[in-house]
């Protein structure tokens, strides 16, 4: 079995900063690509960020420049780095994970259980 923890999320105003956690447990080969992904009230869930195993990260257009995504490989863990927040930022974020359990099985999507991100204004 393999879950994803996710940790860090809250209630801060516009211009702050958050970080999210997210550590991967349990019967894990290798993970793939990991990122975080959003979701507003009454919109459909969206990417953020993703990190590849090989290092590339890639960011939607509206997080450019103020959310930086890392991970710690050792630890299973990936983060997210969010500043000077705006209130559109609003929004449950949910860890995903593209790991492998054993070697020789394909790679699993798997996903955190949402933390949610207020920002007031």
């Amino acid at each position: 079995q393999v879950q994803l923890v996710e940790s860090g999320g809250g209630l801060v105003q516009a211009g702050g900063s958050l970080r999210l956690s997210c550590a991967a447990s349990g019967s894990i080969f290798s993970i793939n690509t990991m990122g975080w992904y959003r979701r507003a009230p009454g919109k459909q869930r969206e990417l953020v960020a993703l990190s590849t195993s090989g290092g590339s990260t890639n960011y939607a257009d509206s997080v450019k420049g103020r959310f930086t995504i890392s991970r710690d490989n050792a630890k299973n863990t990936v983060y997210l780095q969010m500043n000077s927040l705006k209130p559109e930022d609003t929004a449950v974020y949910y860890c995903n994970a593209e790991i492998k359990r054993r070697a020789w099985l394909g790679a699993l999507s798997y996903w955190g259980q949402g933390t949610q991100v207020t920002v007031s204004s």
